[in-house]
């Protein structure tokens, strides 16, 4: 069950960015924001973790999981820090992740040929 949960709801999450994208003119990049601003304001509302919860890796893969955890670290760091930990926060929650990005995309230029001639 926990399996469907997680297909679904990713599903749904994913048919929504899909509609998004085929109704609006908005850019893919403007929409993924949208998303990360979503996890935000969902975890901030405790909406997220109850959602987790339920459908677990179907909530967390997508980019709302992204913004939730940058929420969790700025609120975690606000909470030790203050003021200043609204800039280290989100930081420091995905540094990881953010790491292996660079990491993982330094690897494939090496690797691929640019398709673009500039």
């Amino acid at each position: 069950m926990e399996y469907i949960n997680a297909f679904w709801v990713g599903g749904l999450i994913c048919a929504l960015v899909q509609i998004l994208m085929e109704k609006t003119k908005l850019l893919p990049g403007r929409i993924m924001v949208i998303l990360v601003c979503t996890g935000a304001v969902l975890g901030a509302a405790g909406i997220f973790e109850p959602l987790l919860s339920y459908a677990q890796a179907g909530v967390s893969v997508p980019l709302v999981g992204f913004g939730n955890t940058l929420w969790k670290g700025v609120r975690e760091a606000v909470d030790e820090y203050g003021f200043l930990g609204i800039f280290m926060g989100g930081l420091t929650a995905s540094a990881a992740g953010i790491c292996a990005a660079l990491v993982f995309s330094f690897l494939a230029s090496l690797i691929f040929q640019p398709k673009m001639k500039g």
